[in-house]
């Protein structure tokens, strides 16, 4: 497998440029502090190329609850669900920003101190003019950079392919929310621990990602072996448009999010969809690997990916391993992914590309639970476990494809039905996934222990015999 290494520089320091920034600039609300723009250098570590079901080198490889939407085209009009709620107002200092001072962004948040919230005011902000002065480096923990309306639409920062990484994340609980981030060069959200240290709590809410030229979310760590744990992805929409296809570079190297070496994860909520592309194979939706560990992805909806859902994907280790402290399954031999959860997504694709629904590549412990995977007919695989050291709980899936054992790979599987057809859902070309109440599905699932899947994807309890799928029939 090829090694792709991206080693970047920091952003230029503008500490001294932005200094006393409530005299300089009279859009800054409330500023406390002018401090120095000290920080690390971040890199991009290991985007390790892939593997497609042919063994052919590939790329590397809120919630929008949109029923009958165009999978092909974006639906900015329509708002997250109900569960997905505004976060709570702001609090601490609060910094305005307007789409005028865009070139003065980078700055404002380097100089950000702890328990700041940046409220951009509704327009575009042009963030094409390089990483040096147009990389948001969030370096301080506890920074909020957040759209102030509410609506993630009505506030866009527009790289236009000119700077690589829009949002860079080497803080702790670092809030992006309620914004649109479209056309980076490489990664509209990159997130990763520093040169000293790991970092946690991470969340990304309500914000749209359209057209990454490489991943939309890219989780790893540094050439010091520093982490990024225990963050949160919830309530976006991350697409990849016809538009933007034609920027994917290296083999179709792209994918909604990705992430080495990272622990605790959870991927809820959001809608993913576009990842493919004419020659090479994107990577997939939702790709969690290298070592990641304890994943929790649930109530997403994928539509129109080549690869939706990646526990894994290297047979063997790259040589960046992560020592965790308790050595689980130390017995075991190299695990591309360690234990973690997906249960209640809604999978739906119909472009010639597609290979897989939810695969799980030297993926040790991962339990698969009331999963709805419609791909194309001719499809490679609905689920799929695959080497030797991948062990699986495969239980109450509903799919039109295989499930298949791969390269002495096992797992335990009950409950699952592979013969779906449009007839067993609401409207299969419309991407709604929810139970036709005809649906051979309903009241066919085996139970499962308390506290494993006890609702489906709306949230819904799971009561009396289970329906099979993400689904549960009221």
């Amino acid at each position: 497998m090829q090694e792709h290494m991206e080693h970047r520089a920091p952003p230029t320091p503008i500490g001294t440029l932005i200094a006393c920034l409530a005299l300089a600039w009279p859009v800054v609300a409330i500023v406390q502090g002018c401090g120095d723009d000290s920080g690390s250098t971040s890199v991009d570590a290991a985007q390790d190329a892939s593997v497609n079901q042919d063994g052919q080198v590939g790329g590397d490889a809120g919630q929008d609850a949109q029923s009958g939407s165009d999978a092909n085209a974006p639906d900015s009009s329509t708002p997250p669900p109900d569960n997905c709620a505004a976060l709570p107002a702001p609090t601490g200092t609060i910094v305005h920003v307007s789409p005028d001072k865009a070139s003065q962004l980078a700055g404002i948040v380097a100089q950000a101190e702890s328990e700041t919230t940046i409220l951009l005011d509704d327009g575009t902000y042009d963030m094409s003019g390089g990483d040096s002065g147009y990389r948001l480096w969030f370096q301080t923990p506890n920074v909020t950079l957040r759209g102030a309306s509410g609506n993630r639409d009505a506030v866009v920062l527009d790289g236009g392919y000119g700077t690589n990484e829009i949002v860079e994340i080497t803080a702790s609980n670092i809030t992006i929310a309620d914004l649109t981030i479209q056309k980076a060069y490489d990664h509209p959200i990159h997130v990763t621990g520093t040169s000293t240290a790991d970092i946690d709590g991470t969340l990304i809410y309500n914000v749209h990602i359209i057209d990454p030229g490489e991943q939309g979310i890219k989780i790893n760590a540094t050439t010091e072996n520093h982490y990024a744990d225990h963050g949160r992805i919830e309530c976006s929409l991350i697409e990849l448009t016809d538009a933007g296809r034609s920027h994917i570079r290296n083999n179709c190297y792209t994918g909604g999010i990705d992430a080495h070496l990272a622990w605790g994860w959870i991927v809820r909520l959001n809608t993913i969809r576009g990842f493919w592309c004419d020659s090479g194979l994107s990577e997939h939706g939702i790709h969690m690997w290298r070592m990641c560990r304890d994943s929790l992805i649930e109530r997403n909806r994928i539509i129109d990916c080549a690869r939706a859902i990646g526990f894994g994907m290297s047979e063997t280790s790259s040589g960046r391993d992560r020592a965790y402290p308790d050595n689980p399954y130390s017995d075991v031999g190299y695990m591309d992914h360690i234990d973690g959860i997906i249960r209640n997504n809604f999978i739906h694709s119909t472009i010639s590309g597609y290979d897989s629904g939810i695969d799980l590549w030297q993926a040790h412990g991962a339990q698969v639970y009331h999963n709805t995977v419609m791909g194309p007919q001719g499809g490679f695989s609905a689920i799929e476990w695959r080497f030797d050291h991948a062990s699986a709980i495969v239980k109450n899936n509903l799919t039109n494809l295989s499930l298949l054992e791969r390269n002495g790979a096992t797992a335990e599987q009950a409950g699952n039905l592979d013969s779906a057809t449009s007839a067993d859902f609401v409207d299969l070309a419309g991407d709604d996934l929810h139970l036709a109440a005809s649906s051979s599905a309903v009241d066919s699932g085996v139970d499962l222990a308390a506290g494993l899947c006890d609702d489906d994807i709306d949230a819904d309890p799971r009561t009396g015999p289970r329906d099979v799928g993400a689904d549960e029939r009221k």
